[in-house]
């Protein structure tokens, strides 16, 4: 496996979770209330802790993406430009 396809397979993971964590943000900042309802059907939690778990996830997520996408994919860029 070559840094081309490394690169391009990091790419790719950055563009798809990065859209999914867009759409996810679009959702709660737009929409929290049709969020909740349609969760509290499934799970009957209070609005405040739903809440909180719902951003710690969004912000969990942000982490992870940032850690295991978008760094890895910068630096592959970096790296390729140097060579």
């Amino acid at each position: 496996m070559d840094i081309q396809t490394v690169t391009t397979f990091f790419m790719w993971c950055t563009i798809m979770n990065g859209a999914l964590l867009l759409f996810w943000t679009t959702i709660c900042l737009l929409a929290p209330d049709l969020l909740y309802r349609t969760q509290s059907k499934w799970f009957p939690i209070p609005r405040e802790t739903f809440n909180v778990v719902i951003y710690s996830f969004l912000g969990l997520f942000k982490i992870f993406f940032l850690f295991f996408n978008l760094i890895p994919y910068v630096a592959l860029l970096i790296i390729a430009a140097k060579e």
